[in-house]
């Protein structure tokens, strides 16, 4: 429980109206019960605050917050900004009981930071590191010689590889994988790829069984980085793969072995890295893209959902398309194709007007 002042103050907010009103929770404005703070950060959510049953709220700069119904309000000038505090304010952590559960399987050589709370069947291997006050979660796995700094939160169902090294404050969504191989494969004479590559053909012959590039390096990850649920962060072939601090990876990721992403960076579901690209700081990657190997995307570039990159991209770029192209050339592009149908249907009419032309003549 925590009044409106309260909150207003834990958000560094503007408050009006009376500060002492309790909340539990937070809701959507029509949802919301007179306990609850209304989050109604636009014009758009007036309606939805009179179907409610709010006492307070969240609300617009601006809003006549009386005539709306309210005795306190919260002004947002930054609307999700606010929302993300209201959230850690109302969040519910997960649990995990103090200690070590009995059914965990720690390796004697391993070393357990003070404060740290581990959970039923873990696993975690010899020599790895675990910070103080980490949260390992059921049927977590943490292989050999890894290290995880202060104030892990590791969700159920995560596999963490040998010789990771992770920094402080890091979040893992269940069922993330990092530090599994990557996928580096040859043949002992040039293969399909190759050879589409160096000639622009493939021949006919027969091909060798592919060999398997073992993945000698690991993975870096620095301080404050989430890894969505499912996602992988393959190890790299010699040298390691990174992850700059600030970095946040969504669901279903897929980060391919000597990747070099920066910081603070926002990597969304279903984008896939191929091997070696270097993604600068701050790039924001859309979901579903899917970036080449071996190239460089640099710093502060926005690479829209959907789009395809398949060349090196500067700083600063808006990228679109597939393949990828500066966005303002990809909107012409679709302008230019929504347009052909009436062009070749002119052409048409045109051809059959010179056609008749002629057989007048």
């Amino acid at each position: 429980m925590i009044s409106v002042g309260d909150l207003a103050r834990a958000l560094g907010a503007e408050v009006h109206g009376d500060e002492t009103l309790p909340l539990d929770g937070a809701a959507e404005p029509d949802k919301a019960g007179p306990g609850q703070i209304a989050l109604a950060m636009s014009p758009a959510f007036a309606e939805g605050l009179r179907a409610g049953k709010a006492r307070a709220a969240v609300v617009w700069p601006g809003a006549d917050w009386r005539a709306l119904g309210l005795e306190a309000a919260i002004v947002a000038p930054r609307a999700r900004y606010l929302m993300a505090g209201v959230t850690h304010v109302f969040g519910v952590e997960p649990k995990v009981a103090p200690g070590i559960h009995p059914t965990a399987v720690i390796d004697p050589g391993a070393e357990i930071g003070a404060g740290a709370a581990i959970g039923p069947f873990v696993v975690i291997g010899e020599g790895a590191r675990i910070g103080a006050d980490a949260r390992i979660l059921a049927h977590v796995t943490i292989a050999e010689h890894a290290v995880i700094g202060d104030g892990a939160l590791i969700q159920t169902g995560v596999k963490i590889g040998a010789r990771v090294r992770i920094g402080h404050r890091f979040i893992a969504q269940p069922g993330a994988v990092i530090g599994a191989d990557g996928f580096s494969f040859v043949t002992p004479t040039p293969g399909n790829v190759e050879e589409a590559r160096a000639v622009g053909a493939i021949s006919a012959k027969a091909r060798e069984s592919y060999v398997r590039i073992n993945s000698l390096g690991s993975v870096v990850i620095g301080d404050d980085v989430e890894i969505g649920a499912n996602s992988c962060v393959d190890r790299g072939t010699i040298a390691d793969t990174l992850v700059g601090d600030g970095t946040k990876i969504d669901n279903l990721v897929q980060i391919g072995h000597n990747v070099k992403v920066g910081r603070t960076c926002l990597v969304c579901g279903h984008v896939a890295v191929g091997g070696s690209t270097v993604i600068g700081d701050r790039v924001v990657l859309g979901g579903k893209a899917a970036v080449a190997d071996h190239l460089t995307i640099g710093a502060n570039s926005v690479i829209t959902g959907n789009s395809g990159v398949a060349s090196n991209v500067p700083p600063n770029r808006i990228m679109m398309g597939y393949p990828a192209v500066p966005m303002e050339a990809n909107v012409e592009m679709y302008k230019a194709l929504r347009r052909l149908p009436r062009l070749l249907s002119r052409l048409s009419q045109q051809q059959k007007q010179v056609s008749k032309t002629g057989e007048t003549d």
